[in-house]
């Protein structure tokens, strides 16, 4: 990396990407991956650049951070400086400098133990201050975003203040999940800059409390979510969160728009160092040498039977506890179960006993790394994703990239990137009964070779890049653009 600050995009309009996360450094879930995705892909048009917050990760991983301005405090908000540096591709990073924040152990939202930090308002009412300041021209003298592109709850706080001076620099919010809204006490306000007039049902108030994720959908310029499905799914009662009313009316007047996440070019069998056996849609013998690593490494049992995956958060709106109980079923029937991921105490240890009951057929780790999920991928021959909701999920197409056939909710982005029968299996209700008969129809594939090497070859060779995805923010960037000159 440098520490120079120009930029290697084209000369088009600028956008300052706003995230809480970024894999090039820290992520904690589909949102950093998708951060370090979509601005590479953007910068074939755009000038985009990335804010992001100084936690202790980022610090360690950037080289040569260049101090290249100060941001003032607000209320409550601790004033902080501007880092700049580069990525080795050239995309260029402003860190938010301010340790009293984010220089702590921990992940972004909570210490080793999983807690969250008790002034989570506060960081990221920074990090939305320091995006509306950087609009306004302030901390980098020599560059100027036309546009704000904010991700989720934590940097939705960037479109209210611009909004609450008077500037009408557009902006574009994106929807990760939505059942994260950022939700704080009344009486933080002051702390927070925020108007009192604002905390209205046509402002920050939702149900008595602080959203931060209604502000930016009440003032952003535009609303996207991460897939077409899903953007439909929140207007309802089920699956709106009580916001379901506001995001209606965002429909009604063309400013909710859902946009499929892709997945990058990493995501190559034939190529993946992480793999112990690279392969190509036409290699199943590199698929079989790949399972038998995963069932090594999870000390299962030699056999010829399905391998079922879960890589997962593990967490209730991830359907783990359907996962477990589907487990009996998939054993009875020849298969065996990998298990890779953290969460929620009482499905680690449920995993766990799970294994202990079933040594040689159920292996499990808690944590996550990157490589190992990539090979277990390979590996097995089917990934179970019984989501309750599922706004896109990248595990179901990482999956098929590598040959593996989703059992998903039919869902969110789960319906938008899984054709049932074609290229995975989808089921209706999130039940056991329908989980069961999906993964029932998943065997029968399986026993049909004929009908396995299709249905792999249909998932692997589906489109999955981040093209069409560009071709619509570059869209929505434009109309955003368009009625503020017209405003």
């Amino acid at each position: 990396m440098t520490g120079q600050g120009a930029s290697a995009a084209s000369n088009g309009p600028s956008i300052l990407y706003v995230t809480s996360e970024i894999a090039d450094f820290v992520k904690a879930g589909g949102l950093g991956e998708v951060s370090a995705a979509l601005p590479r892909a953007l910068r074939a048009r755009y000038d985009v650049r990335i804010l992001v917050p100084g936690y202790r990760q980022v610090l360690a991983g950037a080289d040569a951070i260049e101090r290249i301005g100060s941001l003032p405090g607000s209320f409550g908000i601790p004033a902080c400086d501007l880092g700049r540096t580069r990525t080795r591709d050239g995309l260029t990073i402003y860190i938010i400098l301010c340790p009293e924040l984010y220089d702590r152990e921990g992940s972004p939202y909570g210490d080793a133990s999983g807690i969250d930090w008790m002034d989570n308002d506060l960081r990221f009412a920074r990090l939305g201050l320091a995006a509306a300041d950087i609009a306004q021209g302030l901390g980098d003298a020599g560059w100027r975003p036309d546009l704000l592109h904010l991700n989720d709850w934590q940097s939705s706080l960037a479109a209210a203040y611009l909004a609450w001076r008077g500037e009408s620099i557009p902006s574009i919010l994106t929807i990760h999940n939505l059942a994260y809204q950022g939700l704080f006490q009344r009486d933080r306000m002051p702390w927070l800059g925020i108007p009192d007039d604002a905390f209205q049902i046509d402002g920050v108030e939702f149900y008595g409390k602080l959203s931060f994720l209604k502000a930016g959908i009440f003032y952003a310029s535009h609303v996207t979510t991460v897939s077409a499905t899903y953007a439909r799914e929140i207007t309802t009662p089920q699956f709106g969160c009580g916001l379901h009313g506001l995001l209606q009316t965002r429909a009604d007047e063309g400013r909710l728009t859902g946009i499929l996440n892709g997945i990058d070019e990493s995501w190559d069998p034939s190529k993946d160092p992480s793999l112990a056996h690279p392969f190509s849609s036409d290699d199943w013998c590199g698929k079989r040498a790949n399972a038998d690593e995963v069932r090594r490494a999870f000390g299962l049992e030699v056999s010829r039977g399905p391998l079922f995956a879960v890589v997962s958060r593990l967490v209730h709106q991830k359907g783990v506890d359907l996962a477990i109980a589907a487990t009996e079923s998939i054993l009875s029937e020849g298969g065996q179960v990998v298990v890779t991921g953290r969460g929620e105490a009482r499905f680690e240890r449920a995993l766990e006993a799970l294994a202990q009951r079933h040594p040689g057929s159920v292996g499990v780790r808690i944590g996550f790394d990157d490589a190992e999920a990539r090979r277990i991928y390979a590996g097995s021959d089917f990934l179970l994703m019984p989501s309750r909701f599922e706004p896109c999920g990248l595990s179901q197409m990482y999956a098929q990239r590598f040959g593996s056939l989703p059992i998903a909710h039919r869902t969110g982005g789960l319906v938008d990137t899984i054709e049932d029968g074609i290229t995975g299996f989808l089921f209706g209700e999130p039940s056991l009964k329908d989980f069961i008969r999906a993964i029932r129809r998943g065997m029968v594939a399986f026993r049909s070779a004929t009908q396995l090497a299709s249905m792999r070859r249909a998932a692997m060779e589906r489109p999955q890049g981040w093209t069409e995805a560009r071709n619509q923010y570059a869209d929505v960037y434009h109309r955003a653009r368009r009625v503020v000159a017209t405003a």
